[in-house]
């Protein structure tokens, strides 16, 4: 895996890692004017938001969160590790003042979630076994035990959105799901190709791709419901990433190793109102 982000690396200084109790601070009611923000990342992606042995935390996610944070006039981040379940509730709760993790941005959540964005359109892709010739794009998840990671929609966008009669496995989280894929207790893992790549890039060959992608997964900053002026400021916050290379830089540097082929192009927003 690549060393520690760009973005992480130039605020070292100003990042803090904190526990899951930890609350959000700063007198503002929008993330645009806090001094210092409390930012919810994965801990169990590699390449998106990975845990590191001495607390901190590595990715393009955790790289894109600490440039958006310093664009808001942030002096202090604090990261901390957050599941795909616990989204809406640690913004509802104050737990949290942005959620950057894979969060796909879909109409129910927008009813929890302002969402600035998105900073990212990731596709849905499936995951196999290196050895498995029988799975080359969706629709021969026919039948397949397929993992259905708690707090994800990606197994709803297969079963539902297809109607393809997979056969759902739980999995506490993507790396769970993983870990099932590789000890034969799943045939498929199935979610957004960012995901996938950056665990296929750890398994040595072990895992492929079957990049025969089926959807748009818009990844957007979470951020508390009714915050438009942050909302607003994240999104130059995000275009300035796009226009002065970072973007560019970002996705070449975690991905390049997995041989997916990125998108350097501003996404088109979502729209704050």
């Amino acid at each position: 895996m690549p060393g520690r982000g760009w973005a992480l690396g130039a605020a070292a200084a100003l990042v803090a890692v904190c526990t899951a109790a930890c609350g959000i601070s700063g007198g503002s009611a929008s993330v645009a004017g806090k001094k210092t923000l409390t930012i919810g990342v994965k801990q169990d992606q590699p390449g998106l938001g990975l845990k590191q042995s001495n607390g901190t935390f590595q990715g393009f996610d955790v790289d894109v969160a600490t440039y958006i944070a310093h664009k808001l006039g942030a002096k202090h981040v604090n990261f901390t590790a957050i599941t795909s379940a616990q989204r809406e509730t640690w913004l509802q709760q104050g737990k949290v003042d942005m959620v950057v993790a894979t969060y796909s941005i879909t109409p129910a959540r927008k009813q929890k979630v302002t969402f600035g964005g998105p900073y990212y359109v990731a596709h849905q892709d499936t995951l196999t076994r290196a050895g498995d010739s029988a799975i080359h794009n969706v629709h021969d998840l026919k039948g397949k035990t397929l993992c259905n990671a708690k707090g994800s929609n990606s197994f709803n966008r297969v079963a539902t959105e297809k109607s393809i009669a997979a056969i759902g496995v739980p999995g506490d989280s993507y790396s769970d799901c993983v870990k099932k894929l590789e000890a034969g207790q799943v045939e498929a893992v199935s979610t957004d190709d960012l995901i996938l790549a950056g665990f296929a890039a750890e398994t040595n060959g072990q895992l492929k791709m079957v990049n025969q992608p089926f959807s748009d997964e818009k990844y957007g900053v979470g951020i508390k419901l009714g915050d438009i002026e942050g909302c607003e400021e994240i999104n130059k916050a995000i275009t300035d990433m796009y226009q002065d290379g970072t973007a560019a830089k970002l996705l070449h540097k975690w991905f390049d190793a997995s041989g997916l082929a990125v998108n350097t192009n501003v996404p088109q927003f979502e729209g704050c109102g």
